[in-house]
């Protein structure tokens, strides 16, 4: 009887593993929630249509390539909505899914909102502290995911790229040396892909070392197309790897382009597709 107990618990133990390689797979930032926040940590979600808001438990949702193209490359893709919500869908979902097309391993963050409803949070305090720990949290499980630490990127959607610019450009340091070993990785970006992303937080001047950059956005976006520029004037003065794209139409949230009529904005995704083959992120 306990050889048979012994036996089930095992087909179990493995069956769970591979559960763990399924896209969609969540895995919370802290084990016991998010530091001050802790109480927090059990209060549902909200989400509806194509959105996510409500956050307390921040979190990484992963989504894993077909083994046979996995390259090693992986990305956290950080979604867009203002710091009052997530659009999880079309700027979480549909373009981690089609990283996975190319080989790459893909997380989405859900960090905590700001500008939510009765939030406790702030945007350049707690947004930031989720970037950087999801960063910490990737790299430090890189062997068990078969990632390349040194090829480990952020992409940003709108607000999301806010969260993106303050991970890559004002906290390279590694964490605090506590009993958290995720503590002890580097939140550093090697390389960050920017679509359409908001004002705040970005720098005058990048460090030489800075991360390669692709940079996307339409000229007629009020509100971002002007971050695109500041961003690749500081590459070009740091002298640091930068393509940019900027198309003539397109306004704000044009996510992958696939609802678009615009010919430029439903190809783009092709764009950053070249631009990671060119640097060799992708085979």
């Amino acid at each position: 009887m306990n050889r048979t107990l012994m036996i089930i618990c095992l087909l179990f133990s493995n069956l769970g593993g591979l559960k763990a390689q399924n896209p969609g797979m969540v895995i919370p930032l802290w084990k016991n929630g998010a530091p001050g926040f802790e109480k927090l940590r059990d209060i549902p979600e909200q989400a509806k249509d194509y959105w996510v808001k409500n956050i307390n438990n921040p979190s990484i949702t992963c989504f894993f390539p077909p083994k046979e193209k996995a390259n090693g490359t992986s990305v956290l893709i950080c979604p867009g909505g203002g710091h009052r919500l997530l659009v999880f869908n079309s700027e979480g979902i549909e373009p981690a899914k089609y990283l996975n097309s190319l080989g790459i391993t893909v997380f989405v963050l859900k960090y905590r909102l700001a500008r939510d409803t009765n939030s406790p949070y702030k945007i350049e305090i707690h947004a930031r502290e989720d970037g950087e720990r999801a960063m910490r949290l990737i790299r430090s499980r890189a062997k068990e995911w078969n990632l390349d630490s040194n090829r480990i990127g952020m992409m940003g959607f709108s607000a999301g790229g806010e969260v993106v610019d303050m991970v890559a450009f004002e906290n390279w340091k590694y964490g605090n040396k506590t009993k958290d070993f995720i503590n002890h990785y580097s939140s550093r970006p090697n390389f960050i892909i920017q679509i359409y992303p908001g004002p705040l937080f970005i720098p005058d001047s990048i460090p030489a070392n800075s991360p390669s950059a692709f940079l996307l956005a339409a000229n007629d976006d009020v509100c971002c197309s002007p971050s695109i520029v500041r961003l690749l004037n500081a590459y070009r003065k740091s002298k640091v790897s930068v393509e940019t794209h900027i198309y003539a139409q397109g306004n704000h949230a044009f996510n992958m382009g696939y609802r678009s009529k615009l010919q430029s904005i439903h190809s783009w995704p092709q764009r950053l597709a070249d631009w990671l083959k060119d640097n060799g992120f992708i085979n």
